[in-house]
């Protein structure tokens, strides 16, 4: 089988040496250039023929978002996974990165320096996302138990049933992993300012990254977007993102609904957990919760969606066409739990119309 091709982009030459060492050492994967800047890398593509590119979207000769923009203008196709740092600014680009078309990010590690622990975060962050996106079926190679591929062709799904049999919508529960910041706006963005329920997200992401992604959704939306706090009243009109690393559940204190967060042990090795919100929400809301699962990795919010059904609540999933990876919704499509399977473009008209 033939190994998946890969470029590295950063300025860093310990980075790229540690980086190219551990990449190598796989069996699946083969180094075929560096690149300490977007110059040099930008030559080098059509020379090495990468299958995927890691990309540093924190340089100084030509920044890692206009490098981006420039492959993306040859190659509309070829994966690029971000590797950066997570800093306020590293966040930033990005979050930026993913809307000009960058396919995954993986943060680097505290300490690069190539001790046990950063080389170990690279095997088990890193390369099992490289030999997902690559171009080369390698699903032989792959070897990560979160990120199995969802047989493509459902066991059933439920009929696309017309909206007026099924409860009133009292409030809308999200989650999504991979592909979710683009999947987030698209949707979103839609909504007009009097949406007229509460919305609630989890989207796997880590600290300082959930904060940002709300503040950059609420500058692109006409709701409010915030990031997920203990006490935060759940309202319509409003969309609260669960904070990274931290649970977030709904409890109600008379008539009103608030969040809380906590750190108990994650779920489908996730914090926050689609599973965790989606429990709560279908124990306050009941027959009222209209779940939305879309584009990610694994199996989070399957059991979940398996709870909110029980409840008589209602259920869509994104289709795979739409899907960057067809994980999380098509776990629950291939379990027979949805409604309906929607294409990224129609899941803010379903929801607008199910809501209604």
């Amino acid at each position: 089988m033939p190994k998946v091709k890969v470029l590295i982009i950063d300025e860093s030459v310990v980075i790229r040496r540690l980086l190219a060492n551990v990449l190598d050492a796989d069996a699946g994967l083969e180094v075929v250039g560096t690149a300490p800047n977007g110059k040099i890398a930008l030559a080098k593509i059509s020379q090495v023929n990468p299958d995927l590119i890691v990309l540093d979207v924190e340089m100084l000769d030509m920044e890692g978002l206009q490098t981006l923009t420039s492959i993306r203008e040859k190659d509309k196709e070829i994966p690029i996974i971000i590797f950066s740092v997570l800093t306020n600014l590293g966040t930033s680009a990005t979050l930026e990165s993913l809307s000009l078309g960058a396919t995954d990010y993986v943060t680097k590690p505290e300490n690069m320096k190539g001790d046990d622990v950063a080389i170990q975060y690279i095997r088990e962050q890193l390369i099992p996302k490289i030999k997902r996106f690559s171009k080369i079926d390698n699903q032989q190679l792959l070897d990560d138990s979160n990120t199995k591929q969802i047989p493509v062709k459902p066991r059933f799904v439920y009929p696309y049933c017309p909206v007026s049999i099924k409860s009133k919508i009292t409030i809308v529960a999200v989650g999504v992993s991979t592909g979710g910041p683009n999947a987030l706006e698209a949707i979103l963005s839609e909504l007009p300012a009097n949406f007229p329920v509460p919305i609630v997200i989890v989207q796997h992401m880590p600290p300082v990254f959930t904060k940002r992604l709300a503040e950059r959704l609420a500058q692109k939306c006409k709701i409010r977007v915030e990031e997920g706090v203990t006490g935060g009243v759940v309202e319509a009109g409003v969309a609260w993102i669960a904070p990274g690393d931290y649970h977030m559940v709904l409890e109600r204190h008379g008539l009103v609904v608030q969040l809380r967060t906590n750190q108990e042990p994650p779920e489908n090795s996730c914090r926050p957990a689609v599973d965790v919100l989606f429990r709560s929400t279908a124990k306050i809301y009941g027959a009222g919760v209209l779940a939305v699962v879309l584009t990610g990795m694994g199996q989070d919010g399957l059991h979940g969606c398996e709870g909110i059904r029980e409840v008589g609540g209602q259920i869509i999933v994104q289709d795979q066409a739409s899907s960057v990876v067809w994980g999380m919704p098509g776990s629950v499509a291939n379990s027979g739990l949805a409604d309906r399977v929607v294409s990224l473009q129609a899941i803010a008209g379903e929801i607008i119309d199910r809501v209604r």
